[in-house]
């Protein structure tokens, strides 16, 4: 039963803790006072969360393993390496899902529909006859998809009555995005053949190093400039945090250049003592900003014309 337990993935749970950002975006926006009763809306949020995923995982390994196979690391995953009841995965499939929906409702039925909706994009990415996967930058993009309905998932753990900013939630899209394309291009880089890479991989029979890499800049400029639009709307001060997400970008990309890179693995980034580091340095300064007062920069937000003379 273990192999079991393995494609289901219980090592990548740490991703849902991308649902936090939306949280506290919810607690700063709406002023929602600190309580208690946070922690089990926490607790139920991040357990459906990771069961939903849980479940896109199992069907991911199942319908992927006759690709996996030409992939020198992920051919060694249990659905190509062992022989695998497909009624027992399917079970565990809709196990998986029953259970982080039943939890998201204990929530909310926003939540809940949130966590559909994540459920829902596992299924356009993975099956035919879409399987979006396939398809040239249509794969990036719904899977860096995900990112933004996690906020979503974040900010409706919390909060009920009001939705979250569309500007944020484009940003945090597109950079899932860039995260996503750069794993592209880290993958893409190791198997260092494209007859090889388009077999396990149908999209990478039309990417190249150079468009992977052009698609990546161009979503990381496109979260940065929604970023800026919720940061000057809601809260000024922040755009002071603005070149240190631009380095993130950028360091996070050098990684990408490693032999065998973490970026390929997102669940092992913690490894990248480095990038922890400087995360840990984002995320302090815009704490810090979203409590700070700056009323000269106010000025920047009056609707006038400068005179010349």
């Amino acid at each position: 039963m273990m192999n079991y337990i393995k494609i289901a993935r219980p090592d990548h749970w740490i991703k849902q803790l991308f649902i936090v950002p939306g949280m506290v975006f919810a607690v700063v926006l709406i002023h929602l006072p600190i309580t208690p009763a946070m922690v089990p809306l926490f607790l139920l949020t991040f357990l459906s969360t990771s069961c939903i995923a849980s479940a896109n995982y199992v069907i991911n390994e199942w319908l992927d393993a006759k690709f996996d196979k030409f992939h020198p690391v992920k051919k060694k995953r249990p659905v190509v390496a062992n022989d695998m009841r497909f009624s027992i995965v399917m079970a565990e499939y809709i196990i998986l899902a029953a259970v982080g929906l039943a939890l998201s409702f204990c929530v909310s039925g926003y939540l809940l529909a949130m966590e559909a909706f994540l459920l829902f994009m596992g299924i356009l990415y993975n099956v035919n006859p879409v399987r979006t996967k396939d398809i040239p930058y249509l794969d990036v993009l719904s899977e860096s998809l995900n990112n933004g309905i996690r906020l979503m998932i974040g900010w409706f753990a919390f909060n009920n009555e009001y939705l979250p900013p569309i500007s944020i939630v484009l940003g945090y899209w597109l950079g899932g995005a860039f995260l996503m394309a750069t794993k592209r291009y880290a993958e893409y880089r190791m198997i260092n053949d494209k007859e090889l890479a388009g077999l396990y991989r149908k999209s990478f029979k039309y990417y190249s190093e150079q468009s992977l890499l052009i698609s990546a800049f161009f979503y990381a400029m496109s979260s940065v400039f929604f970023c800026g639009i919720f940061m000057i709307k809601y809260k000024i001060e922040l755009i002071f945090a603005i070149p240190l997400l631009c380095g993130l970008f950028c360091y996070y990309l050098s990684i990408s250049y490693k032999e065998d890179s973490s970026v390929q693995k997102p669940e092992k980034l913690y490894r990248e003592k480095g990038l922890m580091a400087y995360l840990g340095v984002f995320v302090f300064v815009t704490a810090l900003l979203c409590f700070v007062q700056i009323p000269v920069l106010d000025q920047f937000l009056e609707n006038m014309l400068l005179s010349v003379f």
